[in-house]
């Protein structure tokens, strides 16, 4: 928009402009001619001229009163995603995905002035009120000071409409001043346990994170990636629950409703809870939303005879009063029961299509303010799960079960078997040495995980079964350890349900 406020000019993918009245709200005109997306516009203050930048690599000059292109200027070899004028409009810089900025004359379209070479992609171009400085902003974290002063006309680095005139030389090579930023992450990969990412940061360093805790977990230094990567790779295979994006440098981590809680594990396998204590299967997805919600008032659950002060079931008492503590510490609980993330932890709810609805600090969620945003923001899916403390459904897997053909038997028909995709294999090692071999035990395990007896006839019954009979799939004997959606992603790696074979072992 100009200075006066008479005109809106707006660029889109659509490859086109699109100027307005804003007094009217209405479309004046459309104006044509970009091959790509149009990313950065620029217009003048009397309202009758624009420049615009766009990713097929042109600048382009258009006339508003005359609906029509006056000059186009190539001198970026990829997409001008900046631009700025002096205030007489008379001389434009312009910066993008080449990471090269120009000081171009409006007049003379023929020749530019390639001012410096930024290290990475340029996002923002500012001009200091006296307009004898950029300040540009890069993909990178570090925002440069690049002077005017001086800058001469030199053949070095004026280039002209022939584009065979050698590499061209920026005037300047190092920037005025640097307004120091921290080191961002440029790449990144998600471990196979689907809860640890390695990162590598713009110093070359690299780092592991824990996404279900929302920390760094250890600083690995000056190391390969790659490397790093292979050493740390497990044959383990968790379906995919969250995405992640590196747009601002740091690791953002986006939780949909349709795959939130696709990711059950074993607590022991992921080291939650004692050692010593049962197994219990937990969600990453739900653990996640019940720790960076643990601070709103609604997810506080409190049986009433718990409540000091309590009337008929109703609290009548401070605020303080009804956050949920322990009895017999006094202290405060926890979202999940078994971890909580740090305060400072940024959380932001948004529309599918990106939109923010409500951005805060996990610590803040217990504010008045807060309080009130989040119960119109919270989406039921959300709330599910952490206020009703209602459990997402277990995944479940199919797969056929037949006598291995070195077993000796024939199998007239494949038995369709239907489980948890956490169940391990050993347990329908059990079901086969029981069920179908006849094995007489009454602590006999099934494939649906329960056991009829004690842990330690089940312990025994189960080391038995593994050394009466072994498992296999693709020919492969299977780890009693391992799950079965392990062995479906990493051995049996085709279409349709799961086949595993059975044979007796040989002594």
């Amino acid at each position: 928009m100009n200075q006066a406020g008479t005109v809106v000019v707006s660029g889109s993918t659509e490859k086109v402009l699109r100027v307005w009245d804003p007094r009217s709200c209405a479309k004046i005109m459309k104006l044509k001619g970009h091959t790509d997306n149009v990313k950065t516009l620029l217009v003048n203050k009397d309202g009758t001229q624009c420049l615009s930048g766009s990713s097929d690599g042109t600048v382009r000059l258009w006339s508003l009163g005359q609906q029509r292109c006056l000059a186009t200027y190539r001198m970026h070899t990829e997409g001008v995603w900046a631009m700025r004028a002096n205030d007489a409009f008379t001389t434009f810089y312009s910066g993008g995905r080449d990471c090269r900025i120009y000081q171009t004359e409006i007049r003379n379209p023929e020749n530019s002035l390639l001012i410096c070479e930024e290290n990475a992609a340029i996002l923002t171009i500012e001009l200091t009120p006296d307009q004898n400085s950029l300040w540009v902003a890069t993909t990178r974290s570090n925002i440069n000071k690049w002077s005017l002063e001086g800058v001469e006309e030199t053949e070095s680095n004026r280039m002209s409409g022939d584009f065979d005139n050698g590499p061209l030389k920026p005037v300047c090579t190092v920037p005025s001043y640097v307004v120091k930023g921290g080191p961002s992450i440029t790449q990144f990969h998600i471990l196979n346990d689907k809860r640890h990412i390695i990162t590598k940061d713009t110093e070359n360093k690299v780092a592991l994170y824990d996404v279900l805790t929302a920390r760094k977990v250890e600083d690995l230094g000056d190391v390969d990636f790659e490397v790093e990567i292979k050493n740390r790779h497990k044959m383990v295979y968790v379906p995919h629950w969250f995405s992640v994006d590196l747009k601002i440098g740091m690791l953002c981590i986006h939780l949909e409703e349709n795959d939130c809680f696709a990711a059950w594990v074993s607590s022991k396998d992921v080291g939650l809870g004692p050692a010593d204590g049962p197994e219990t299967k937990v969600n990453f997805g739900g653990l996640l939303l019940q720790a960076l919600l643990e601070h709103w008032p609604r997810t506080h659950t409190i049986e009433p005879e718990e409540i000091p002060h309590a009337n008929n079931g109703m609290d009548t008492t401070s605020d303080e009063a009804k956050i949920p503590r322990d009895t017999s510490t006094g202290t405060l609980r926890t979202g999940n029961g078994y971890f909580s993330v740090l305060g400072h932890t940024p959380v932001i709810f948004s529309e599918v299509g990106g939109r923010t609805l409500f951005r805060f600090l996990c610590r803040d969620a217990g504010g008045d303010s807060e309080r009130m945003l989040l119960n119109e923001t919270v989406p039921q899916w959300v709330v599910d799960i952490t206020v009703d403390k209602n459990q997402p459904k277990f995944n479940k897997i199919s797969f056929f079960l037949q006598s291995h053909s070195t077993s000796g038997t024939k199998t007239l028909k494949k038995d369709r078997l239907s489980a948890s995709d956490m169940l391990q294999v050993r347990k329908v090692v059990e079901h086969v040495y029981e069920k179908v071999m006849g094995a007489d035990s009454t602590p006999a395990a099934t494939p649906n995980g329960k056991n009829g007896g004690s842990d330690a006839e089940g312990e025994d019954f189960s080391s038995i079964s593994e050394e009466k009979v072994e498992l296999l799939c693709q020919d492969q004997v299977l780890d009693p350890n391992m799950d079965l959606r392990t062995v479906k992603h990493f051995i049996w790696k085709s279409g349709g349900d799961l086949t595993l074979q059975y044979r007796s072992k040989q002594h």
